[in-house]
Order: C-alpha cells, then sequence, then structure tokens
C-alpha cells in the first residue's frame, strides 16, 4: 500500500526537478527566473543555484577520482571540467537582490555576495578561468600537470567559498 504513494511522489519530484532544470536554461544575460517571488514563496532562482552548485561539487568529485588512479581517463576529466565551466557561466546570474539569507532565506550565501558584487564577480570568473584551463591541460594527457590544474581549480572554489559561502561546519 505505501508502494503506490511513494512512487507517485517519487514521479511528482522527478517532474518537479525537470521543471526546474529547464527553467534554468538559456542566454547567462536572461533575466534569472525567481527574481521576484510572492510574499512568502522561495524564488525558484535558489533551487537553480543549489543544484548548479551541486552539479559542480559532482564534477569536481568526478575529477578527483578520476585522478586517484593510476590510469586517469583524461576525456572524461576533461569532460567534468567543461561541465563545472558551464555551469560557472551561469554562478552571476544565481544571486539576484532578494535573495540572501538576509531577505529571510535559507541559504549559505553571505551577504557579502551582494555588498561586494564586483569582488563576488571576480571570484565566479576565476573558477570559469580555472575550469576552462583544466579542459586543456586535460587534453594534453598529463597526470601531474592536470592534477595541478585541478588544484588550481579547487582553489578558486575555496577562494569563493571563504568570502561568499557560509560554513556551519566550522
Amino acid at each position: 500500500m505505501l508502494r503506490r504513494p511513494a512512487t507517485r511522489f517519487v514521479v511528482a519530484a522527478t517532474l518537479a526537478g525537470v521543471l526546474a532544470a529547464c527553467s534554468g536554461e538559456g542566454a547567462s544575460d536572461a533575466a534569472p527566473s525567481g527574481d521576484v517571488a510572492a510574499a512568502g514563496e522561495v524564488p525558484p532562482v535558489l533551487k537553480e543555484r543549489h543544484d548548479n552548485f551541486e552539479g559542480i561539487g559532482d564534477a569536481f568529485k568526478a575529477v578527483r577520482g578520476e585522478l586517484d588512479k593510476d590510469a586517469p581517463d583524461f576525456t572524461l576529466i576533461a569532460a567534468k571540467a567543461g561541465d563545472i565551466n558551464t555551469r560557472a557561466k551561469l554562478i552571476e546570474t544565481h544571486f539576484p537582490a532578494g535573495t540572501s539569507v538576509d531577505d529571510g532565506f535559507k541559504t549559505e550565501a553571505l551577504p557579502s555576495i551582494w555588498q561586494k558584487p564586483e569582488e563576488f564577480k571576480a571570484a565566479a570568473q576565476k573558477l570559469v578561468d580555472e575550469s576552462a584551463k583544466l579542459v586543456t591541460v586535460a587534453g594534453e594527457g598529463d597526470k601531474a600537470a592536470t592534477g595541478a590544474q585541478a588544484m588550481a581549480m579547487g582553489g578558486a572554489c575555496k577562494g569563493c567559498h571563504d568570502q561568499f559561502r557560509l560554513d556551519d561546519k566550522k
């Protein structure tokens, strides 16, 4: 008996995820969805940015996993770095005004994102740049160079997290 409601929940959740993913597509200069939400509603952009960062994290874990192998799959590393690069280009559009913890939303985004927009933009661009370099370096098939560039890309993530993300695990 529980199986049927659970199946419906999974189907509903899957459809909601597909719809959310579709709403995030388009040109990066387009107005981000969820700029304005009715009082008490969570703007869709909060889920979009969360999902985008989850995707970046998953792709980076795959890169690190490959580099732990004796014979990494450089094609996979380049593809995951390309995914990170594509997602990194969306970061700036995922932080419209009115979507911070100061606005009453549960988010790890620190107010410094909106207080220091040029610094935030530069930090996001660093991830774009470093992930693009990783695509190139991975294509050369050199494990040491690819590992070093993956570390540089990870440093771009850390640099942004240190300034602009709440670390509730400290």
